[in-house]
């Protein structure tokens, strides 16, 4: 059977202001989540490994609740659910909220991982310098912690971005949900999907791109800066 389709990607251009918007939202969406989950991601871990207990529990359910959890019934209760309590929010809002309390699910258990992994030789240093348990983890143990699951914080990051297209479920106006109406005015479903599989991607690599400069610049850069003026003054 030879099907006599003709691509007519050019029907798209048509529709370009309202794919730069979804994109914009996209954009703003997954920064804001990123710069808040990894914000939650740092505090929880850091209350937990501290003082464990109640407290430790209680963060340890919030985490596997989250992950254990579709990303897509989170965002229901937020938007849907919500609203029977009384608490009304918009799409956007509920989508940066779903976005947020996943992600810092996510970051709390790597962030953790990492500091597990700080060697407590370095936490002893501290003590001995009469350093203060918050000194010790805002000083010693979060930024080694965080270099150490860095690629992995990354590749958190670049999963929500992508599954920001979730959100379009709750009518919020990202990228994905803008596609899926363009498709429905243009009957041109083939072309609109590949463009914005496109446009996903090439976010993705720039994401990628950025992270790799600011993991450079923070855990490389940073430290032979800091390094030089000692070298110099020996």
């Amino acid at each position: 059977m030879i099907v006599n389709y003709q691509f007519q990607f050019g029907v798209i251009a048509n529709y370009r202001d309202e794919l730069l918007s979804g994109l914009l939202l996209t954009i703003q969406l997954s920064v804001s989540s990123i710069v808040l989950g990894l914000a939650l991601g740092i505090m929880l871990a850091s209350v937990r490994a501290m003082y464990g207990g109640l407290i430790g529990r209680i963060i340890k359910l919030y985490v596997e609740v989250v992950r254990n959890t579709p990303f897509l019934v989170q965002l229901f209760i937020i938007f849907f659910g919500l609203p029977v309590l009384g608490v009304r929010v918009d799409a956007t809002a509920a989508a940066l909220i779903g976005m947020t309390i996943n992600l810092g699910a996510y970051t709390t258990e790597i962030i953790r991982a990492g500091i597990d992994a700080v060697h407590r030789s370095q936490v002893e240093a501290g003590q001995s310098l009469g350093m203060t348990t918050y000194q010790i983890y805002r000083h010693i143990i979060i930024p080694p912690a965080i270099a150490k699951v860095y690629p992995a914080l990354c590749s958190q990051f670049i999963l929500m971005t992508l599954a920001s297209s979730v959100c379009s479920a709750i009518s919020a106006e990202e990228l994905s949900s803008v596609t899926a109406q363009i498709e429905s005015q243009s009957y041109r479903s083939f072309e609109v999907y590949v463009i914005a599989t496109l446009i996903y991607l090439a976010l993705s690599m720039v994401l990628r791109g950025i992270f790799a400069l600011v993991g450079w610049y923070l855990f490389k850069r940073r430290p032979k800066l800091k390094l030089a003026p000692a070298v110099e003054g020996a």
